[in-house]
């Protein structure tokens, strides 16, 4: 199992960059791009193939990032 923090610590926001969305590891792959893909049906094995430059961890950052992203706590009114 890998460890959420460093998965984390691949997810990037630059200013300037992407408009300053998450990005992978500093480079110009947004994670909104991978998520995206994998909407898509796409595999992972497949975005692996056609971006050399990522790495498996960067897939599962990219699905970390995103479910905390969205975990908020509810309060019931």
């Amino acid at each position: 199992m890998t460890d959420r923090s460093a998965l984390l610590t691949r997810i990037t926001q630059t200013p300037g960059k992407c408009g300053g969305r998450p990005c992978i590891r500093g480079m110009r792959i947004r994670v909104s791009d991978i998520l995206e893909t994998l909407t898509d049906n796409v595999t992972a094995s497949d975005i692996l193939a056609d971006f050399p430059d990522l790495e498996p961890e960067d897939i599962q950052a990219c699905l970390l990032f995103a479910s905390l992203s969205i975990d908020f706590p509810r309060i019931a009114v």
